[in-house]
């Protein structure tokens, strides 16, 4: 291009193009990121998994685990736990360190939801 001269329409229009592919792709990546769950690791011991339980639901509403509620089945400690910690993670704005629960907690990308119970 000589000195002076000016972009051809198309140039900027390949251009304009360019910058709303980034912008939309920036946007889509963010969002698919924004998808965790903070679930509680299998390996944890059960005074742990119980002291989260009784933090979390301090916090946060855990009729969903109570019985009759949605998430209540399986009545186990890791899957009620699990179900609260993901609660209080979600209410907190889903930060890395409200999921860390000394350690106990982990964050997944695959949706834990089952049957009616649904993890927000």
């Amino acid at each position: 291009m000589a000195r002076g001269s000016q972009p051809s329409a198309s140039l900027l229009l390949f251009s304009l193009g360019l910058v709303l592919l980034c912008l939309t792709s920036g946007s889509t990546v963010r969002l698919a990121e924004a998808q965790t769950w903070c679930m509680a690791k299998p390996s944890s011991d059960e005074k742990v998994l119980q002291a989260n339980i009784n933090y979390a639901c301090s916090n946060v509403s855990c009729a969903v685990i109570q019985p009759g509620g949605p998430c209540y089945n399986p009545n186990n400690l890791l899957s009620h736990t699990s179900v609260a910690m993901n609660l209080y993670f979600a209410a907190n704005g889903r930060h890395s360190w409200n999921c860390y629960f000394a350690d106990s907690g982990i964050i997944v990308k695959s949706d834990p939801s089952y049957g009616s119970c649904t993890y927000y």
